[in-house]
């Protein structure tokens, strides 16, 4: 059976670890040199009908195996891929040329949207805080208009599109909304996701605007908007990625992600709604790491955590409440500056880890992530590791490949125990948003990232090209994308004459009702579509409902 070491050698001169590192994961569980019939309870693994059965199959509770019955075999995973740079007309070039790209594909192919780090903390790009980030890290979206832009001639009625935003991700999609609405494209038609997970940012990521009870609040919002009137639209995607890539281990990252969801279906309970109205358009988003096995573990025990607590906590009815269905990232902050290239041999082991784990979309990292934004070729070198994934390894032929091996079910058995410990530490302090204001998250995810640091700085963790088999002068490998300083001038010049063919009055009026609808603590989402048809900017909408939930720095632990 795994087990767990904290034992770590902080430098090369400290006393040697009571375990052998090479024989220990990223997340600290010692791997046995080999594993029989003993490291698996025994329970018949087809027997669904227990309480909390292990395994069962694919397609049915507790989904271990899978969220559908046949998996790959008919339908491949979603090849997802992110872009966003510059003005609303770069991505959405960027965007023809990834659906381009896709096309031949036996996959449905989404197109997954990047902001820059003004409109990800609720700023036009006139702010002056603004200033030399428009466009940098992500598309500048300060109005309807640009949003109108960002999508020109993609049929946003037949392509699903996900939104990664959080603190102001009600306002982005009320943009989304009111641009589909002036389309005539209507809201049924729409498929996607918003990211939207603002308990992660508080944890990890750091882009929050209101304090966590009012920003819980407005995800509630969205998710109670969605359930009346988007039927194919995941309004929120419960995110662990981001808490991965702050320094957590794989356990927590689990853990605190599934926690969050829970949170919100507490939040949803409180509001006065149906658990099986809106629990199965819930999603999830997880890091796929290095760590090949307690990755694929990973997402397995996931699905296990998610249907016991959707039925058994939360007493939800549908099957369909009870899947957890996850889009994969390959792991950014394991992606290296030195020998760039071999980013992509990280990138094709860490997305078969996502697919052999179950995932419904997938999203590969270009291997220049960490010198700038991904050029054309690193972007088309990303997508096609999906397709020689999807069409040249056969992965897809049957479900759960690895199911049944004796080391990958000890290890998502360990997991999953550890990760509902964890989840009961949290239950215990009061929920997510009170471990929020104890800094408890920050004070885990600060521990486990210090300790693969010592690793790493040790030895013990082998980083190629970083740590061991260094080239004496390195040249970079590969070109960088450059965003000129124009973006940002020509940005602010459409946004200031947007200003001047707009109805002031109607402004008033709109941010006026924002405003009250949040005194009120009515539902806002209707308040901010009718404001971006309205012709309100992003930055007016965000500060409107500022004025009434104030603005959030940190709490006394921070």
């Amino acid at each position: 059976m795994s087990t767990r070491t904290t034992s770590n050698a902080s430098a090369t001169n400290a006393a040697k670890p009571a375990v052998d590192p090479e024989a220990v994961t990223l997340s600290g569980y010692v791997v046995e040199e080999r594993y029989d019939p003993t490291a698996v309870p025994t329970q018949d693994p087809k027997d669904a009908s227990k309480p909390h059965a292990r395994i069962g199959e694919a397609g049915q509770f507790p989904f271990t195996r899978g969220v559908h019955k046949t998996m790959y075999r008919n339908r491949l995973w979603t090849m997802r891929q992110f872009a966003g740079f510059g003005s609303a007309d770069d991505t959405n070039k960027r965007f023809k040329y990834l659906l381009e790209n896709a096309k031949g594909t036996k996959a449905n192919t989404g197109l997954s949207t990047a902001f820059d780090l003004p409109t990800l903390m609720g700023r036009d790009s006139d702010d002056v805080l603004s200033a030399g980030e428009v466009g940098r890290c992500g598309v500048a979206v300060c109005t309807i208009e640009d949003m109108h832009r960002l999508y020109a001639d993609i049929p946003v009625g037949e392509v699903t599109v996900s939104q990664t935003i959080n603190g102001p991700a009600c306002v982005i999609w009320a943009m989304y909304l009111a641009m589909a609405k002036e389309r005539g494209i209507g809201w049924d038609k729409l498929g996607g996701t918003l990211q939207n997970d603002i308990l992660k940012e508080f944890h990890s990521q750091n882009e929050f605007i209101y304090p966590p009870e009012a920003s819980v609040k407005l995800v509630v919002d969205t998710i109670e908007f969605a359930s009346q009137h988007l039927p194919k639209w995941n309004s929120v995607s419960i995110s662990g990625y981001h808490i991965r890539e702050a320094g957590s281990s794989a356990t927590q990252e689990l853990a605190f992600t599934l926690r969050d969801g829970m949170e919100y279906v507490e939040a949803c309970l409180k509001r006065g709604m149906d658990v099986d109205a809106f629990a199965p358009r819930l999603s999830f988003f997880f890091n796929s790491h290095n760590e090949f096995f307690e990755e694929i573990c990973k997402l397995r025990a996931a699905r296990r955590i998610w249907a016991n607590a959707m039925r058994f906590r939360f007493g939800a009815k549908q099957e369909r409440s009870w899947l957890m269905r996850t889009h994969v990232q390959t792991a950014g902050c394991s992606l290296t500056e030195q020998q760039p290239l071999n980013n992509i041999v990280r990138v094709a082991f860490q997305a078969m880890a996502g697919v052999l784990g179950g995932c419904q979309s997938l999203h590969t990292d270009s291997m220049d992530e960490t010198l700038g934004l991904p050029t054309e070729q690193a972007v088309r070198v990303a997508l096609r590791t999906q397709q020689i994934l999807a069409h040249e390894t056969g992965v897809h032929r049957t479900v759960d490949p690895l199911g049944g091996s004796w080391f990958v079910e000890a290890l998502t058995d360990r997991m999953e125990a550890d990760a509902n410990q964890l989840i009961s530490e949290i239950d215990d302090i009061g929920g997510v948003v009170s471990g929020i204001h104890k800094g408890y998250f920050r004070r885990q995810i600060a521990e486990a990232s210090y300790r693969f640091g010592q690793e790493m700085e040790a030895g013990d963790r082998i980083i190629v090209g970083v740590n061991a088999y260094p080239e004496g002068n390195e040249e970079r490998q590969v070109s960088i994308l450059q965003i000129p300083h124009t973006v940002e001038t020509e940005q602010c010049e459409r946004l200031a004459k947007f200003r001047r063919e707009r109805s002031a009055d109607t402004v008033k009026g709109c941010l006026d009702r924002i405003r009250l609808d949040a005194r009120e603590g009515r539902n806002v989402m209707s308040a901010l579509v009718e404001a971006a048809l309205g012709r309100c900017t992003l930055g007016e909408m965000v500060q409107a409902m500022g004025d009434v939930y104030g603005r959030y720095a940190g709490g006394p632990e921070w």
